[in-house]
């Protein structure tokens, strides 16, 4: 099957400016061509779409989500809330939801285990393509350790599909990096420090893992060819992080502090993902500590972002969606035009370098012929109005391998489908 996107101004995800006048052929799985000259003598049956007035962009990817947490209160996070086949169905309305508003690649920053990726491949339910971590790695006391604020330890049994990432000791990283694996992960999730949102007394900047057992770990996972998301605020534990070659850090609010470490991360080809979206979320919560924390972090944040930028290092956007619902996932793009980014770097964030921060710049994230055909029509122009991604109704085709995963097209005007 051939479709045709005709005539769009083309975003193509490389950094590249506007491209007026733009097709792309699509046949079956893949783009085929890329042109701005007249193409004619379409094959019989050929799917035109008249893409003028509209932009054509690679489908979006956040880097940085956790579609099967629903809240932060205890109870959902430690999924006791409801029924287990309820929270199964909420999270595949939220893949379904997600997939229909643009974003084609999703990485799961933990919660999310490896039936949802089977039953995404399989057709069971929509939802975008799938990197999965399920599980948070870190030390006693760290993030991925679950107590209560009463002392008690999580009272739900695990799940081996989840498995446990609580490290007891230098010993035990391998082992617990072996069973993540076991079970499905395509992408290693760890954490060297505290958060905004995590318990009194672990803090952004308050450290955990050492030198050694970060090195085991990243050494690993390298080995095991998956990459290393690691969740690092500021201070030791950042610096841990990127010392052990992490692929990634995710938050990294602090790294304005110590600009060497940008340069670090530049040298290594170490992505960075803000997540500024979650922290606005924080600086609204109930719990002062919270509060307090985001609000102190807010300034160095984007301060981080600018240098990280400047340096050389490659953004990548996410939006730590989960706790503080599932809102539009592109309100991390408006968040990092808010925070020095140009409208087209963004994009570039939430497609290219996206794509290169999960390892699969191969296989989508840019307009380029042998790309998966992963691509959204959008009525209007982003580099205008970043926000417009925020909203439903302003993309009106979705496209996931070719084929159609949202068609809003007859609800923009004129009408702009035919078939030749």
């Amino acid at each position: 099957m051939i479709k045709v996107l005709k005539g769009g101004r083309l975003i193509d995800g490389t950094g590249a400016g506007p491209v007026s006048g733009s097709t792309v052929v699509i046949r079956d799985q893949r783009i085929e061509a890329v042109t701005t000259g007249a193409i004619d003598g379409w094959p019989q049956g050929a799917q035109i779409v008249d893409a003028s007035g509209m932009t054509i962009l690679p489908g979006l990817i956040d880097c940085h989500d956790h579609l099967a947490m629903h809240g932060y209160d205890l109870a959902r996070r430690w999924g006791i809330d409801e029924p287990q086949s309820t929270r199964t169905l909420r999270t595949a309305k939220v893949l379904r939801d997600t997939l229909a508003a643009g974003y084609t690649a999703v990485r799961d920053a933990a919660g999310l285990d490896a039936g949802f990726k089977r039953a995404i491949d399989e057709g069971l339910i929509p939802g975008p393509r799938l990197v999965v971590s399920l599980c948070i790695i870190s030390p006693i006391g760290g993030i991925g350790d679950l107590v209560s604020p009463s002392g008690f330890s999580c009272c739900v049994p695990n799940d081996p599909l989840l498995p446990d990432g609580v490290v007891n000791s230098l010993a035990d990283v391998r082992p617990v990096v072996r069973r993540v694996v076991r079970a499905g992960a395509d992408v290693i999730k760890c954490a060297t420090t505290g958060g905004a949102s995590s318990r009194l007394g672990h803090g952004p900047q308050d450290s955990a893992f050492n030198s050694d057992e970060m090195q085991a770990l990243t050494d690993e996972a390298h080995a095991l060819d998956r990459r290393v998301m690691c969740h690092a605020l500021g201070g030791r534990g950042l610096r841990t992080a990127i010392e052990a070659s992490v692929d990634s850090i995710e938050h990294g609010c602090y790294l304005d502090e110590e600009p060497q470490l940008l340069e670090a991360m530049a040298r290594g080809g170490i992505f960075f993902v803000p997540t500024f979206a979650v922290y606005g979320f924080h600086r609204k919560s109930t719990l002062p500590h919270v509060r307090e924390r985001a609000r102190d972090l807010e300034a160095h944040h984007a301060e981080s972002l600018r240098r990280a930028f400047s340096a050389g290092v490659k953004i990548a956007a996410g939006t730590d969606a989960g706790g503080h619902g599932h809102p539009s996932n592109a309100l991390e793009i408006e968040c990092l035009v808010k925070a020095g980014l140009k409208p087209l770097q963004a994009l570039r964030a939430a497609t290219g370098w996206a794509a290169e921060c999960l390892g699969r710049k191969d296989d989508f994230g840019t307009v380029e012929k042998g790309k998966l055909a992963d691509l959204i029509l959008i009525a209007g122009d982003p580099l205008d109005d970043v926000t417009i991604l925020q909203k439903p109704e302003r993309v009106a085709l979705v496209l996931k391998g070719g084929e159609v995963a949202a068609d809003r097209l007859a609800q923009v005007s004129p009408p702009r489908a035919d078939a030749t």
